[in-house]
């Protein structure tokens, strides 16, 4: 009997059966500048007209060890939506509008329904951030992945105008760090809450720890990350002196804010806030340290905004008033309301201070 790619491990049938069911999704995203439709060998998209000499702004990451929960729980319809976020909120700390999204799904034996509610996802969050998803791949590599995993890649590109960019070199001492809350972990630090929570604490996905009021660790650990387009432009269409923005990410906020502040420069953080109960639960069940805890999580805040005192008080209402109704993303839970917080300060440290330091914690 002649060998077959199917029997070999591809099945070319499945595919073309997910592009049938990516093409509604991928349409619901669509925007102005979209050129044609997915299928096609590259997706296209114009430069907005409007924009004064626009410059193309690009993000690429994955959601890490995230993707072992949702195969251990068998959710599959936020992980997409992780896997924009993780993108999209990079793009937009340059000022960016979002313009589209790429994706790269590859397993060993492709499940049509699963990969569709993944996409659902993606295409869930393009639509809250304003961006299209434009295209992307599907690979079925056989012997690649053990049966029921697969990888995750995300692209995003925006674009904004160059005299608009928003890279840093103007923050100034006594800027204010205006925090936006994060929904949970977000993509970041799995590695070592599955460790905590699974192996050194014992507990199920399934588990409700008094910590986590009645969620299941599963749930609170697939709690999906929160997209920021909103409120980025929300701030700078209200002509809000915007000098840096920072996605807190792998290195929590000694990681992350350091990258838009100019040498010589630090944030001097001045209060403390509550940060998410799973945070908590972690730093009790596996002992550890403060120290660690501030350069893996996002500690509860999810993207900070630099501006400087005048702004303040206007910024700290506008995206109050975002998180007071925020959308729900898709048909998943919509977030908790919460409100944005005032961190701290820019303050000078000297030049030799090493980088992570250059965050100030307040006195426990």
């Amino acid at each position: 009997m002649p060998l077959t790619y199917k029997q070999s491990g591809v099945d070319i049938d499945a595919g073309d059966a997910l592009v049938e069911r990516i093409k509604p999704l991928a349409a619901a995203t669509r925007i102005a500048e979209v050129m044609g439709g997915v299928g096609g060998f590259a997706g296209l998209c114009r430069v907005p007209a409007d924009i004064d000499e626009p410059v193309l702004v690009s993000g690429t990451d994955g959601v890490g060890t995230k993707l072992k929960v949702a195969f251990a729980t068998g959710i599959h319809d936020t992980i997409g939506f992780d896997l924009v976020g993780m993108c999209v909120n990079d793009v937009i700390t340059c000022g960016a509008r979002p313009l589209f999204f790429l994706d790269y799904f590859a397993t060993s034996k492709l499940d049509v329904d699963v990969a569709e509610r993944v996409v659902a996802g993606i295409a869930a969050a393009c639509k809250e951030s304003g961006c299209a998803l434009l295209g992307g791949e599907t690979a079925e590599l056989p012997g690649m992945y053990a049966p029921g995993e697969y990888d995750l890649a995300g692209f995003a590109v925006g674009v904004v105008a160059r005299k608009k960019l928003v890279d840093g070199t103007r923050v100034a001492e006594g800027d204010v760090a205006l925090g936006l809350r994060s929904s949970g972990l977000h993509s970041n630090g799995y590695s070592l809450a599955r460790k905590a929570l699974l192996e050194a604490m014992g507990l199920s996905l399934t588990a409700t720890p008094a910590e986590l009021g009645g969620q299941t660790v599963g749930a609170a650990l697939l709690a999906p990350t929160r997209l920021y387009a909103r409120h980025v432009q929300a701030l700078l269409a209200a002509g809000i002196d915007v000098r840096a923005m920072s996605h807190i990410t792998g290195g929590g906020l000694p990681g992350n804010l350091p990258r838009v502040l100019p040498e010589g420069l630090g944030l001097r953080l001045e209060r403390a806030w509550p940060r998410p109960p799973l945070l908590d639960l972690i730093q009790r069940g596996a002992d550890v340290t403060e120290h660690e805890m501030r350069r893996t999580f996002n500690q509860g805040i999810g993207f900070v905004f630099i501006v400087p005192p005048a702004d303040a008080p206007r910024a700290l209402a506008l995206l109050g008033d975002l998180d007071a109704s925020p959308p729900p993303p898709g048909g998943l839970a919509p977030w908790r309301p919460s409100s944005p917080i005032p961190m701290g300060r820019v303050v000078k440290v000297p030049a030799d201070r090493a980088f992570e330091e250059r965050v100030e914690w307040p006195a426990c």
